[in-house]
């Protein structure tokens, strides 16, 4: 008797819906900002991808266009580039001349023109030095002064005492 008396009342039946649904929903609630940031970041991924493809669209196109030039390339390169050049007039011919010379002269120079630029860097140091090197020898100057006026009193007193 007491087993059929123990049927469910519709009311709990209800509550235990609403309970599983409760559950459910918190679970939705769970999951959903974490499927929110997996779609943000898969998003992301393939603007990145994107950007990257057509990057490397263009260095494609890039290199085809050099691959389809590249027999008149190498012809370019094989090729001496002063045959291509234009032919001077006769009237300019002895500014070439002068121009070649100032280049040659420029060539044998070149050493000592790199190796002042390489000195740039070392200008402040050097500048210092010389201010350094001026200031003893002002010094210096200054105490011979001195020195050539002692000498020429003690000359003057030599001179004095002889005369006597």
């Amino acid at each position: 008797t007491l087993d059929l008396t123990c049927r469910k009342a519709p009311c709990f039946v209800k509550f235990s819906e609403m309970e599983k649904m409760a559950n459910i929903q918190a679970e939705i609630n769970e999951v959903q900002p974490l499927l929110l940031s997996v779609t943000i970041v898969s998003t992301l991924q393939f603007y990145f991808i994107g950007k990257k493809c057509e990057i490397l669209q263009d260095m494609n196109r890039h290199l085809e266009a050099v691959l389809k030039e590249k027999r008149a390339l190498r012809k370019r390169l094989i090729k001496p580039r002063c045959q291509e050049s234009l032919p001077i007039e006769a009237t300019f011919h002895k500014y070439v001349v002068e121009l070649l010379t100032e280049a040659v002269t420029f060539i044998e120079k070149l050493e000592s023109h790199l190796q002042t630029l390489r000195s740039i860097p070392q200008i402040p140091n050097i500048m210092k030095n010389m201010d350094t090197a001026l200031t003893k020898t002002e010094v210096l100057v200054m105490e011979l002064e001195e020195l050539a006026e002692q000498i020429l009193k003690w000359r003057e007193l030599q001179k004095e005492v002889y005369s006597d």
